[in-house]
């Protein structure tokens, strides 16, 4: 089965750690060129001096301006795109609706979705201009349930699939593939946050909290960031090339989020 990468030009979003960081090491260990953005410049220059031959910009997704010099960093750096992955995003708080500032609201949409599509705008031309190309959405389990006491993040992971079915049925004539990505408990850092913040709001202990999760889905298990970055890179390959417009599950089966 044929998944060559060699020279493949790969802007991904929120990169210097987590599943960003996993996913861009697996595209430069299969041949790719890669250029990386983050928000954490501690995190950028420790992954930079790490991974010396990926490019890296210090980037918020949810601002316009500082995604159109992150372009004209990545067009400089690789030459050109052929491959777009929107992996930044945040946990948003955990809380009833009614205690959720709109501040917090808005940052999370504004990540979550807006910064999709501030790149998406980006990259679209320049992946017209090739003739072919893949975007890359990530999406959540949270994309396709309801997820009490974490409405901001549901509901931005919601957007991105409506947002990725669109995208694929308008740049699907130029012969570019959009599919989102769908996690479900990914073990690191962020789910260890979002264990914490759940238990401190429902007076759990993580203990009960880890049980809890990982009851959601049939499998009983927590999905790694190398699971998630072998979905992108099959999707981005030649076996992966009439595959568009899809919310791609990689989670041990999500039952529910509900607990």
């Amino acid at each position: 089965m044929a998944q060559s990468h060699e020279n493949l030009r790969v802007l991904v979003t929120a990169a210097a750690s987590g599943i960003g960081r996993t996913i861009a090491q697996a595209f430069v260990e299969n041949g790719a060129r890669v250029h990386i953005c983050d928000i954490n410049s501690d995190e950028l220059q420790n992954c930079a001096a790490e991974l010396p031959n990926i490019g890296a910009s210090l980037a918020d997704v949810a601002d316009p301006a500082q995604v159109d010099q992150l372009f004209q960093d990545a067009l400089q750096n690789l030459g050109g795109l052929d491959v777009l992955v929107n992996n930044a995003g945040i946990a948003g708080p955990t809380a009833p609706v009614e205690e959720i500032s709109p501040a917090d609201w808005a940052r999370t949409l504004a990540i979550n979705i807006s910064g999709h599509f501030h790149c998406a705008r980006r990259a679209a031309p320049i992946l017209k201009a090739n003739g072919s190309g893949a975007i890359i959405n990530l999406s959540s389990a949270a994309g396709l349930f309801g997820f009490p006491n974490r409405t901001p993040y549901a509901a931005s992971k919601w957007a991105v699939i409506g947002f990725t079915k669109s995208l694929a049925m308008e740049l699907g004539p130029h012969n570019i593939r959009v599919n989102a990505i769908c996690p479900g408990l990914v073990e690191g850092p962020r789910i260890d946050r979002v264990q914490a913040a759940k238990a401190q709001a429902e007076g759990r202990t993580l203990a009960e909290v880890r049980d809890l999760i990982t009851r959601q889905n049939s499998m009983r298990t927590f999905v790694t960031a190398t699971d998630v970055a072998n979905m992108i890179l099959f999707l981005c390959s030649p076996a992966g090339s009439k595959i568009s417009g899809q919310s791609l599950s990689i989670d041990g089966h999500t039952e529910t989020l509900r607990t």
